[in-house]
């Protein structure tokens, strides 16, 4: 049987705002894991293939893109301190950003020429394919 508790004023809204402050820490946590694992898009065309990592707020200074053994992998790093001293009170703020993708490049890849740029909050890698790799167009043979 389950008993109804009732509270008064004070510790109902004390009870809620417990519950408000504990309920925003647990969506802000989960919001800072999404951050650490950008987006990543992969489109495959008879040339190449296209990768796009979702990471706005970042600098093209702060990524890392390496090839080692076929293995692709993205990463960045950003720190960030701020410091307002404004007469006996100090507020000190920082902020780490990192994360990191890896991905194994098939055999068809031309490892040696990949293209990356960043605009607008996108990094894009563009990693083009072997020609032996590349789909011949049909070839039509002459019976004689």
């Amino acid at each position: 049987m389950l008993m109804k508790i009732n509270k008064t004023p004070v510790q109902s809204t004390l009870s809620r705002m417990m519950d408000d402050f504990f309920n925003g820490f647990g969506d802000m946590h989960e919001s800072n894991l999404m951050a650490t694992k950008p987006s990543v898009n992969i489109v495959e065309n008879e040339d190449n293939f296209m990768v796009e990592v979702a990471a706005p707020g970042l600098d093209k200074k702060d990524f890392n893109v390496t090839v080692d053994d076929d293995i692709l992998t993205i990463s960045a790093e950003r720190k960030d301190e701020s410091e307002d001293k404004s007469g006996t009170f100090t507020r000190r703020e920082f902020n780490y950003t990192s994360f990191s993708r890896s991905f194994h490049l098939p055999e068809t890849c031309n490892s040696e020429k990949i293209n990356a740029n960043y605009k607008d909050g996108m990094l894009i890698l563009e990693i083009p394919k072997r020609e032996e790799a590349k789909k011949k167009p049909a070839k039509t043979i002459k019976i004689s």
